[in-house]
């Protein structure tokens, strides 16, 4: 596969969660707030891909963690979220979808106010997904999570 080819396939995932998040009426009211912690559902599975729909209160974070290897991306449909990646941190506000490739690094979080939720599409679906911590400016592996356990 060329980088091109693999570009043009993570763009396509952040036009999809682009496109949900601009119709959070098909979903909005499934979404949830759990006070101990983010809340989410399942909305598609095939073969190629999965999408979750998220809720963030004020303070949740997934912490540093990566997809197991899937390409994806991830768009707020309402409010707003900070993602911190190796390179630094940028918030993540509607009408923005954040795309990324196999082995991308990062955690979101709330630390707005206000409550958020976000649209997130994985290809191929999620199967692990390993945490992080950063010690100094070296990736320590936490933990591996594999898909029956979210």
């Amino acid at each position: 596969m060329t980088i091109s080819t693999t570009a043009s396939r993570v763009s396509g995932l952040a036009a999809t969660v682009a496109d949900l998040a601009e119709r959070s009426d098909e979903w909005l009211p499934r979404v949830r707030l759990d006070p101990r912690g983010r809340w989410y559902e399942r909305l598609h599975r095939d073969a190629g891909q999965e999408i979750w729909l998220i809720s963030w209160l004020p303070g949740q974070s997934t912490g540093l963690h990566d997809h197991g290897g899937s390409r994806g991306a991830f768009a707020v449909a309402l409010g707003s979220l900070e993602e911190r990646d190796l390179g630094g941190v940028q918030e993540v506000t509607p009408g923005r979808a954040r795309a990324f490739g196999a082995e991308y690094v990062h955690e979101v979080r709330n630390v707005s106010a206000a409550p958020a939720v976000s649209v997130h599409v994985y290809s191929p679906p999620l199967s692990t997904m390993n945490r992080y911590d950063l010690v100094g400016d070296r990736l320590v592996r936490l933990a591996t999570e594999e898909a029956g356990q979210w």
